[in-house]
């Protein structure tokens, strides 16, 4: 089973080829569907990672297929540039889904 890697900067896809991971460099929403598509597909393909600022573009796709595939996985990573979130977001996204503050 193989990893992939969605994303928009080439910085990222080169840190990840050098890691095994193959991948490509996209930014348009309509090119970043066609990819998902093509590899959500893929029998091979184990484990689809995108970057923050592709799964911004195709959020509602990258949503659908969690919720109704079982595989691929599907992981959102932060690019070199991070992802734009604080860095209590994991903490603030418990809280919000249990109604609890945690802190």
């Amino acid at each position: 089973m193989k990893m992939f890697l969605i994303t928009g900067k080439t910085e990222t896809r080169l840190g990840m080829r050098l890691s095994g991971i193959e991948g490509v460099v996209l930014h348009e929403k309509d090119e970043i569907e066609k990819e998902l598509e093509k590899r959500m597909d893929d029998e091979d393909i184990a484990v689809i990672m995108l970057t923050h600022d592709v799964v911004e573009k195709v959020r509602d796709k990258v949503n659908y297929y969690k919720l109704n595939r079982k595989s691929p996985l599907l992981i959102e990573i932060p690019d070199r540039h991070g992802n734009g979130r604080t860095k209590d977001s994991i903490t603030k996204y418990v809280e919000d889904a249990i109604g609890i503050k945690i802190r």
